[in-house]
């Protein structure tokens, strides 16, 4: 069983992702594509407002064509001013069938002339299939059967010398539901006609005709080479030559082709599709003008390695390193004050602290809103480290995005650029350094040096006294001896007091050393992660949003074309 096809979406649906991809193009892409999409749903949200039961069906043409002549007999009457004298046409002029609910669409047309017709024009059943098709998509099928409304504008000359006229034409080309160019023999090859108006309309051949007006004028024989060559202008225009836009050949004056005609414009209008139909061409050129100016290319995306080569950059512009170097030296200092020799331990008073001297030896209970560290602003080196790190990142993660996705990427990752040095300052100050900690063995280590000091005065107290029963001549037993030992034991406990003291001061260096070194990794380790994470805020979470907007962007393309 083959898997269900996804359903087209409907009118509604692609609008709704069409404004949400232009919400999204909004600041990133070019300036004219997003605003040609905003007009693009500004119209269609005033034209689905207004009378859904008339077609509007403009003719358009260059001067000396007889579109004014071709209008009026259509119509069936003369209302459209002719003349030998051109252009004829200076205001745009509306026949209207079925005046209720036209005046407001009229009025945003700004169309003041109107005339209405009583004389319903013939029901034709040229392209009824198709037509009974686009009626499904676009109204559901549940448009009422019978006559539609319908308004036939004659407007001037496209090529007219007058700019108020080229303004009226290019505003209602943009307008009207169905568009119909007309041309002549002698200037249906002009370029003017082919690249300014029918080129740019390539999308719209469900809502498009092609008229060769004044076939009168050439031999019967030539009329059927004239036809092909319009035809393939037509193709080169990227319009189809079948359906609605297949050029068809008429002549107002003889009225060949015009009963044709009459009937294709009435089976468009009876079909009450041709509106949506036309917004619809016109969300598909406001998408491929956005897909267009969002360039080709999908974003790499933030990789694992990316993160971390942001953060090892971050890092050095923050000097984790010499941070770290002055934890494990604050690690020394506080070592060899608990396990030096106690005689000696009062020097240690005239060493600061490196990690006092930069604000960071508050423990852990630091509030980095509030404290701030005493480490020196970043200079030029670190500045730069800073910013390599943040372009390099910004780079990676946009490889392979259209040029617009790239710079709007490249400028997310700067969003925080001035209050990184403080969001890098935050994260030192917040990161646990231990520095009030104390290590096991240092108590074992004063304990001991306490001892020995005990032994020292000890024996100097011992020492001392028999020094004075000496020197006042009071008898006094000899001191003990240790067998083996030529010393007495108050002497023997100086020396070994000394002796003890001076090993566990130099041990406890050593020790201190391979602890400092210990210390030194993990505060780097720790430093480097309250800096990443500094780096995750300030940096790769707004690239991430912005790696989202590109996503959703295409996602609503995607859905535009179904």
């Amino acid at each position: 069983m083959s898997p269900a096809r996804p359903a087209t979406p409907t009118l509604s649906e692609r609008l709704s992702a069409l404004a949400r991809a232009t919400d999204l193009a909004e600041g990133r892409l070019d300036e004219e594509a997003v605003a040609a999409a905003r007009t693009v749903l500004d119209r269609a949200a005033e034209r689905r407002s207004l009378s859904a039961d008339h077609t509007v069906v403009g003719f358009f043409g260059a001067t000396g064509s007889g579109k004014s002549t071709l209008f009026n007999a259509v119509v069936g009457r003369d209302i459209a001013r002719t003349a030998a004298r051109r252009p004829t046409t200076s205001e745009p002029l509306a026949a209207v069938w079925g005046e209720p609910g036209s005046a407001p669409l009229l009025d945003w047309l700004d169309v003041a002339q109107r005339h209405h017709v009583d004389t319903p024009l013939p029901t034709g059943q040229e392209e009824g299939g198709r037509w009974t098709r686009v009626k499904e998509r676009f109204t559901g099928g549940a448009a009422p059967e019978g006559a539609g409304g319908l308004i036939l504008l004659d407007l001037p000359d496209f090529d007219s010398v007058s700019l108020h006229h080229r303004t009226i034409v290019q505003r209602l080309v943009g307008m009207v539901d169905v568009v119909v160019w007309v041309v002549d023999p002698q200037k249906y090859a002009d370029a003017v006609i082919h690249q300014e108006f029918i080129a740019p309309l390539a999308r719209h051949g469900a809502v498009t005709m092609v008229v060769m007006n004044q076939v009168d004028r050439l031999p019967a024989a030539e009329v059927p080479a004239v036809m092909r060559s319009l035809e393939e202008l037509v193709a080169q225009d990227g319009l189809p030559t079948t359906g609605l836009s297949k050029p068809v050949a008429v002549s107002a004056v003889t009225g060949e082709g015009v009963e044709a005609l009459r009937a294709r414009i009435r089976q468009v209008a009876d079909s009450k599709a041709a509106a949506g139909a036309r917004l619809d061409a016109d969300v598909d050129d406001a998408a491929a003008l956005l897909a267009e100016a969002s360039g080709d290319g999908e974003p790499a995306g933030i990789t694992r390695d990316a993160e971390e080569r942001l953060a090892d950059g971050l890092a050095q512009a923050a000097n984790v390193s010499g941070i770290a170097r002055a934890a494990g030296k604050s690690y020394t200092l506080h070592a060899t004050a608990h396990t030096g020799w106690i005689a000696t331990r009062w020097l240690q008073k005239f060493r600061k602290d490196p990690l006092r001297r930069l604000n960071l030896d508050r423990g852990d209970t630091v509030n980095p809103e509030i404290n701030r560290t005493s480490l020196p602003p970043l200079g030029a080196a670190q500045r730069a480290a800073a910013d390599s790190a943040v372009r390099t990142f910004a780079h990676d993660a946009a490889a392979g995005a259209g040029e617009p996705w790239t710079r709007s990427v490249r400028q997310a990752a700067r969003t925080h650029e001035e209050r990184l040095p403080d969001a890098l300052d935050q994260a030192v100050a917040r990161t646990d350094f231990r520095a009030r900690r104390t290590s096991w063995w240092w108590i074992v280590f004063d304990v001991l040096q306490w001892i020995a000091m005990l032994a020292v005065v000890a024996g100097l107290l011992w020492l001392l006294g028999l020094f004075l029963l000496e020197y006042f001549q009071i008898p006094v037993p000899p001191p003990p001896y240790v067998e083996g030992f030529p010393l007495p034991v108050p002497t023997l406990l100086v020396l070994a007091g000394v002796v003890l003291g001076l090993f566990l001061a130099l041990t406890g260096r050593i020790l201190a050393g391979f602890g400092a070194r210990l210390r030194e990794r993990s505060v780097r380790r720790r430093l480097r992660a309250s800096v990443a994470e500094a780096g995750r805020r300030t940096v790769v979470e707004p690239v991430e949003a912005e790696l989202g907007a590109f996503d959703a962007f295409r996602e609503a393309l995607a859905r535009l074309r179904g």
